[in-house]
């Protein structure tokens, strides 16, 4: 039975800055949702497309008096579907009930969304560099530490040269792909036609996450497969997106669909249609980088995603730190989402809220 929702407040320094085309990160502000039972507790992550205070407001005022001691992920979110939007904070709720109900029954998050693989090919994600020579440097040490794949962060006047430098220095055989972070328009396809002369795994996001019809256009335009990112908020928008043409592949992150059974089912629909999914990041702790990796093992997750080791992002991770072996990241497959905050990090939050469930 569920007893009590806690929010709890943080933050964590990146070992070094993130910059896209959205910006430059050099921290973390962290909120985790703990949800309390008569035995076991869950946690989940949350993260923001706005910002974070808007996240605790909607789920003090809006999803916890929606809770109940018997509620359950997916009666929680049938409770919420009126509540339009604010998908990042009903995710984290989901999430924390999610680990919550699956430690009471004894199972892994990897094995209840239907996970087949034990580890999961490890990417990651080389923001905008000061220079093509750090560029370089920054991709050979990532490559050197086992990463398989190679995302780079691209933006107007920092994409072509960026990519063709890339190539050239790590040759033909390294899977490699471009994120824009919608900081193009359509105008802008024929620039983006020069992406095609170097064989990438796909452009993301490259248009606003409301143009649809500026994809459309744009895949019509060029080879390297389009993949939308912002755009995919639901198993809608990522069927009519699908349906349209504005896209061949998906990046799904359970947090932007609103949670993780939501995720479960755009993988469904993707692998009913032979479209490719992978798992993108946000900047996890261990909190989502484990559920993450539960669900970057479904099948259909046929490219390798954003999923990076723990020292990718942080000096020392908020639980045990997921480490590459051989390229890749073992599934948690104990009970729940299989890992817990360390107590010693955890003395570093504090818990701004509870509220206890009605029984």
């Amino acid at each position: 039975m569920l007893r009590a929702i806690e929010l709890w407040r943080g933050g964590i320094d990146l070992v070094s800055p993130f910059r896209t085309s959205f910006g430059t990160d050099t921290s973390r502000d962290l909120l985790y949702i703990r949800a309390v039972g008569d035995a076991n507790s869950g946690w989940g992550e949350c993260y923001s497309s706005e910002y974070l205070e808007n996240c605790v407001e909607v789920v003090s005022r809006f999803l916890v008096p929606k809770l109940r001691a018997d509620s359950t992920a997916q009666s929680f979110i049938a409770s919420a579907a009126p509540i339009r939007g604010n998908y990042m904070s009903k995710a984290c709720v989901e999430a924390a009930l999610l680990d919550l109900q699956l430690r009471d029954q004894k199972i892994s998050l990897a094995t209840f969304l239907g996970a087949t693989k034990n580890a999961v090919p490890s990417g990651v994600s080389v923001g905008i560099q000061n220079s093509l020579s750090d560029l370089v440097r920054v991709v050979g040490e990532y490559l050197s530490q086992g990463y398989v794949r190679v995302k780079l962060k691209i933006e107007p006047g920092s994409d072509i040269e960026l990519v063709r430098t890339v190539r050239k220095e790590f040759g033909d055989d390294l899977l490699l792909q471009v994120d824009a972070n919608a900081a193009y328009t359509v105008a802008d396809a024929r620039h983006l036609k020069q992406l095609d002369a170097f064989n990438l795994l796909l452009i993301e996001q490259p248009l606003p996450e409301d143009d649809l019809a500026g994809h459309i256009d744009l895949a019509r335009e060029i080879k390297t497969p389009v993949c939308l990112d912002e755009s995919i908020t639901s198993l809608e928008t990522a069927r009519g997106a699908l349906d349209l043409k504005a896209c061949s592949v998906i990046n799904i992150k359970p947090g932007r669909v609103g949670g993780y059974l939501e995720a479960k089912r755009i993988h469904d629909l993707c692998v009913s249609r032979g479209v490719p999914v992978w798992c993108g990041g946000m900047l996890e702790t261990g909190i989502g980088r484990a559920a993450n990796l539960a669900l970057a093992a479904l099948p259909g997750f046929t490219l390798p995603g954003d999923i990076s080791a723990s020292a990718r992002y942080f000096s020392r991770d908020i639980t045990q730190p997921f480490v590459i072996e051989n390229g890749h990241l073992a599934v948690p497959n104990t009970v729940g989402i299989g890992v817990e905050p360390l107590p010693e990090m955890l003395a570093d939050f504090k818990r701004t809220a509870v509220f206890e469930i009605a029984i």
